[in-house]
């Protein structure tokens, strides 16, 4: 299993790096304000570094995970009986609950949205987005969805479709592409798109605290934190964060000591109301 899944990943990954970077070129959203070359090294460096990571750190990966857990009978769906294909879907939408209501998290807590920070920091907003973290928040997501996936009981094929989708759709609600609004109200009913998500990184901190979701939008319409648009348009929004400079945001070295030089802003919900001017201080 684990090498299918090795494959299955690189596979969706390299194809859709290389399907959405095209529709980039060809029908950008936004005009980019970064060097690419320079912002695609360092996010796709920070992949690599995360994906060596993961292999030293955690072995067994979160299939090995959830085959434990059933070896055990761990977990609410290892002790029910279920058909296999009703148990894979609900499986794959409680774990987006979870990612759900992390991301929440990664933002509520000051803490935690220092590591989440290199994400919000980036000035562009492209497909490489999708996959910016930095490798302490990678390693703190992985062990939130482990603890999720033993407690479910999720089946390995479950958890194997359910990285793959949340891959995919993280690329995909992150990319720099254009579609016709029409296209872009009908996949807002399954699935979380470019110009949703796009609102989350908007610099104005009442918008970055709105659309969490990765995958599935539903979430974001049921628990009220959905916002249709930005407030001044796609065009003229401006993405990134307002205390950390953009020419700094692009360099692989500089994202990874991020969460320990630099204070949290007016981010973190807790902060969201605050009424006093704030000055320009980033560096």
């Amino acid at each position: 299993m684990s090498q299918i899944e090795s494959l299955l990943r690189l596979s969706v990954f390299v194809g859709l790096l290389v399907a959405l970077g095209t529709w980039e070129l060809v029908a950008p959203r936004r005009r980019l304000v970064a060097s690419k070359p320079v912002r695609w090294f360092s996010n796709i460096a920070l992949v690599a570094l995360n994906s060596v990571a993961i292999r030293l750190f955690f072995v067994l990966g979160l299939v090995g995970v959830a085959a434990h857990a059933a070896s055990r009978r761990w977990g609410v769906l290892n002790n029910v009986e279920l058909p296999p294909l009703l148990e894979v879907v609900l499986a794959v939408i409680c774990l987006d609950l979870a990612v759900y209501l992390q991301h929440v998290m990664f933002h509520a807590v000051p803490l935690l949205w220092r590591l989440h920070m290199v994400h919000h920091a980036d000035p562009d907003f492209d497909v490489t987005t999708g996959l910016r973290f930095h490798t302490l928040e990678i390693g703190i997501s992985l062990a939130i969805k482990a603890s999720a996936v033993v407690l479910l009981g999720a089946a390995p094929l479950a958890v194997l479709v359910f990285e793959v989708l949340l891959n995919a759709t993280s690329m995909f609600s992150h990319s720099n592409v254009r579609m016709p609004p029409g296209w872009d109200a009908l996949l807002r009913l399954f699935v979380v798109t470019p110009d949703m998500h796009r609102v989350h990184h908007s610099m104005n901190p009442t918008e970055t605290n709105s659309n969490f979701g990765f995958n599935a939008p539903w979430w974001d319409y049921l628990f009220g934190t959905y916002r249709s648009a930005p407030a001044c348009g796609h065009e003229q929004m401006r993405i990134g964060l307002d205390h950390i400079s953009p020419d700094r945001a692009t360099w692989l070295p500089w994202l990874l000591a991020l969460p320990f030089i630099r204070g949290t802003g007016r981010y973190p919900p807790s902060h969201r109301d605050d009424p006093s001017p704030r000055a320009d201080t980033r560096t």
